[in-house]
């Protein structure tokens, strides 16, 4: 089950007996730690750092995959306490059941593939030699249909029950002349609310309001805009059927 602790006796004990280094992991320990643990069966380059996590270029026997891992030892960024352990490796969870979800729904998706404590694997963008590059970094040859394209795939995640909370050109991926969003961290499930329900979709609705905004900054390049309030009410319509939420 998704939701079962994700550290095995070993780590715990480390953690307890104080054998676990809190120092930042070099590529090369990262690299015996995927291939310790099993997600993969070769570690190649880092495709990307984000705030709590580095995502590699792997291999899984003859298939190319992704491999996302969350750093268990690094402080946090703006200062304060160490980052725990337990803590780091439910945010992997989180992501990957959210990831999950979405990729059963049918929204567009890296495939997810497999979590084993703070690390799981999937599907990888791109070609052998290129990682699908972000968004933001994209230069589009026909940015119109692209721009629909990703507008209804912001809709096909809220059908399969999710809204991306930090929707951004940094969190899609151009892959085969279309969208695939990434990231989903901090996404909001909303297809099995918990209580209070307006609450959560209000919360779902304002990160997507903040998302679309961030979006549209991106198309302005190319002189397009986002009809954010009818992709909004599109979204509302999918995700508020009994009409809870109060965002105005």
């Amino acid at each position: 089950m998704p939701n079962e602790g994700y550290l095995d006796k070993s780590v715990h004990w480390k953690v307890r007996t104080g054998q676990i280094d809190f120092a930042e992991p070099t590529h090369d320990q990262v690299a015996d730690a995927i291939l310790e643990i099993g997600v993969a069966t070769a570690v190649g380059r880092r495709l990307g750092s984000g705030k709590e996590a580095d995502v590699y270029l792997c291999r899984d026997g003859g298939r190319l995959i992704a491999v996302k891992v969350y750093r268990q030892y690094r402080t946090a960024h703006r200062g304060g306490g160490a980052i725990k352990l337990e803590s780091m490796g439910q945010r992997a969870v989180r992501e990957f059941e959210l990831l999950t979800y979405a990729f059963q729904g049918g929204a567009k998706v890296p495939r997810p593939f497999e979590r084993v404590e703070n690390m799981f694997s999937m599907q990888y963008l791109g070609t052998p030699d290129d990682a699908a590059p972000m968004l933001q970094h994209a230069v589009l040859e026909d940015p119109e249909p692209f721009l629909a394209a990703t507008v209804a795939g912001v809709e096909g995640l809220a059908e399969a029950g999710i809204v991306h909370s930090d929707l951004s050109p940094f969190n899609i991926l151009v892959h085969d002349g279309a969208p695939w969003f990434i990231d989903l961290a901090a996404g909001v499930r909303v297809d099995r609310l918990g209580w209070p329900p307006w609450a959560r979709l209000t919360e779902a609705l304002r990160s997507l309001q903040n998302g679309l905004r961030s979006l549209e900054r991106y198309f302005r390049r190319y002189g397009l805009t986002i009809d954010s309030d009818d992709t909004i009410r599109r979204v509302r319509t999918q995700i508020d059927r009994f009409g809870v939420s109060d965002l105005g």
